[in-house]
């Protein structure tokens, strides 16, 4: 709080100050601690300086990049906001400041950052056009939420990051940094926390596990080893492994466990290799390296092997991809090895971070990615299609996605319930394991069932309620519907749940059948989703209107608009399969008569073949222009009318004509 105020109000001068000499030593260290990756420790010394002597942009600086490289974005966000005060402050520090602000869900003043390091850096303008639509995009999502009951799994998390679990029929791998007091968690001064090693919960339940255990030592060594993926088949875990390699001048690769790149003055990297061992029992035996692994040159990671075992899926950084990180794929081959890396393609990677793979038990490849449109920070990511084919990729938005890194998924056969890591909660920027169920919220539908009637002597409707409907609600995948009949007023009700498909058929002797199918979109068990059915009579010869069927001006081509309207006879049509009908178009008295009965046969026939496209038998269709022979008004030849006026003459109809249920 102390640093706080002081730099609210100016950064105000200290009483005693250090001599000069002192504080170029004290800065001197702190460098080095940056410099070697040790970040908690670079914290603790900035500040120390920032708290004894006059506050100036290097100090501020590292502090802000300190917080950011240690994920913890709150803190980011109000240190940037330090930096970008000074004048002579880098622009690049508006873009991260916008960044932070966006990992901590302030998107309306992510967005206007974001805007204004466009305005600053003209060059950047279209990246900053995208990172500000992404924001509303962001905003969007968190307003219409899934339908998922997310909930933090209190015996696997520790104080430190637990992250990407690995599901197995006995139990739980996965990887963590805590500090549980053994020999191999030795503490890790770039976080403060230790090492991140595997460990394993043995299964109680299907969805409840027992106390962690961290792996031996052929898979934990001293340093960094994990995410991992595990093949039930084989008995195989494929792993991740961490080496410290001295640093290519001419090179600098980015790590794709975390969101440092390195400093400039770092004569050492991280890069990571896959690894490869077999379960014996206990133990785990022959443990060797990945035939593509070359750490002095770049980082292969983040593995996620298919069922059978033929596939296995990583990250990478090596040369020729698209962006910091790509996903590739290696396939197995007759002779037991694995194929040369094949980067998955541009419907993946982006000029981002590809992160994170795993293969769901739906048999779906996810990823994390902040290149793809996101919330903030990693979002986690669907490929659609199959194998070398992905068509699209689809973000698993709010809430299994936040403003905060979302990673790590495991998910089940259903493809609606798993577990994921992210750092949701976490004022630290440590992450956490959560379990991920779709929960749908129940609430009510509310509907009404009416028929639109003439008003005499007009070419008004008026509605009215139809009472005595039978109405059935099919759940889908459900073959026995829940019955209702509409009350004296065409009232209904039916209770129902969010994110569900649901169709109501509704019947009544003499009336044509009618269905429709919709998704409620329940935010809470007290909301209410409100329908309306419009029944017509299945009375022979009856010309019944069709809204809002438009054409362009002396056009026949079937407009969008129109394409909805008709859309609903074809429905219209399948509920009732044993009906025939004139479908007739009608103008108005303006053009010659021959010229307006050519123009609406054409228009009924366009309307027709419409309608046979989506699978109705042409036989069941006559098409019929009446041009202007037959208007509702006094608009005739020769009399002068409002636009609104002819525009009821312009319209299209259909008339029952034939009913096999009928003549039965």
């Amino acid at each position: 709080m102390k640093l706080r105020l002081r730099l609210a109000f100016l950064l105000m001068l200290s009483v005693w100050m250090k001599p000069a000499i002192v504080l170029a030593q004290d800065m001197k260290q702190a460098d080095k601690y940056f410099n070697n990756f040790e970040f908690s420790l670079a914290l603790e010394a900035y500040k120390k300086i920032l708290d004894t002597g006059e506050p100036n942009i290097a100090v501020v600086q590292r502090i802000a990049d300190s917080y950011r490289i240690l994920n913890n974005s709150k803190e980011a966000e109000f240190w940037y906001a330090q930096v970008v005060n000074f004048p002579n402050a880098d622009p690049t520090n508006v873009y991260l400041y916008a960044e932070s602000a966006k990992r901590n869900g302030n998107y309306e003043k992510a967005k206007f950052l974001f805007q204004e390091y466009g305005r600053k850096v003209p060059a950047q303008a279209v990246i900053a056009q995208r990172m500000a639509a992404s924001c509303d995009t962001a905003m969007k999502w968190l307003a219409s939420p899934k339908a998922f009951e997310i909930q933090k799994n209190k015996a696997l998390n520790s104080e430190g990051a637990d992250f990407s679990p690995v599901k197995t029929k006995e139990g739980l791998f996965f990887a963590s940094d805590r500090l549980d007091g053994s020999k191999q968690t030795m503490r890790n001064n770039w976080t403060g926390n230790g090492y991140i090693q595997m460990y394993f919960a043995k299964a109680v339940t299907d969805s409840t596990w027992g106390t962690p255990v961290p792996l031996p030592s052929s898979i934990n060594t001293t340093y960094h080893n994990g995410p991992a993926a595990y093949n039930e088949q084989s008995e195989t875990l494929y792993f991740t492994r961490t080496q410290v390699v001295k640093r290519n001048a001419t090179k600098s690769n980015p790590d794709p466990t975390s969101w440092f790149k390195g400093a400039e003055n770092s004569t050492h990297t991280n890069r990571h290799g896959i690894y490869i061992a077999e379960r014996k029992g206990e133990k785990w035996d022959n443990v060797k390296a990945f035939k593509y692994n070359n750490t002095d040159e770049f980082s292969i990671g983040h593995p996620a092997i298919t069922p059978d075992g033929k596939v296995l899926y990583f990250v990478s950084d090596m040369p020729g991809g698209l962006g910091e990180t790509d996903v590739y794929y290696s396939e197995l081959q007759s002779d037991g090895s694995w194929g040369k890396p094949v980067n998955a393609g541009n419907i993946i990677n982006t000029p981002g971070r590809e992160s994170f793979t795993s293969i769901g038990e739906d048999g779906n490849l996810y990823f994390s990615s902040d290149g793809h449109i996101g919330m903030g920070g990693l979002d986690i990511f669907k490929a659609v299609g199959t194998h070398k084919k992905w068509s699209r990729v689809e973000n698993l938005k709010y809430p299994l996605n936040t403003s905060h890194d979302d990673f790590g998924i495991q998910v089940d056969a259903t493809g609606k319930a798993g577990l994921l890591s992210s750092g949701r909660l976490a004022s630290n920027g440590f992450d956490d394991i959560f379990t991920f169920k779709e929960s749908k919220v129940p609430c009510t539908l509310i509907g009404r069932t009416i028929e639109r009637m003439a008003v005499a002597g007009t070419t008004k409707k008026k509605e009215v309620p139809v009472e005595k409907v039978l109405l059935q609600l099919f759940e889908e995948g459900s073959d026995t519907p829940i019955e209702v009949y509409s009350d004296k007023y065409g009232n209904f009700a039916f209770p129902v749940k969010a994110a569900t498909t649901y169709t109501i058929k509704g019947t009544k002797p003499k009336y044509l059948t009618q269905t429709l199918t919709m998704m409620p979109d329940c935010r809470f068990n007290t909301d209410s989703v409100k329908v309306e059915m419009v029944f017509n009579r299945d009375t022979p010869n009856k010309p019944i209107v069709l809204e809002n069927i438009y054409y362009d001006l002396d056009k026949h081509d079937i407009k969008a608009e129109a394409a909805l309207e008709l859309d609903k006879l074809v429905q219209t049509l399948k509920d009732n399969p044993g009906i025939r009908i004139e479908l007739s178009s009608h103008t108005d008295s303006r053009q010659s008569h021959r010229y307006n009965e050519m123009l609406s046969q054409l228009r009924a026939q366009s309307a027709v073949e419409y309608i046979i496209s989506k699978g109705i038998a042409r036989d069941r269709l006559v098409a019929k222009g009446y041009g202007e022979t037959q208007l509702v008004n006094k608009c005739k030849d020769g009399v002068t009318c409002p636009e609104t006026m002819h525009a009821e003459n312009r319209r299209t109809e259909f008339k029952i004509i034939g009913n096999t249920a009928q003549a039965r």
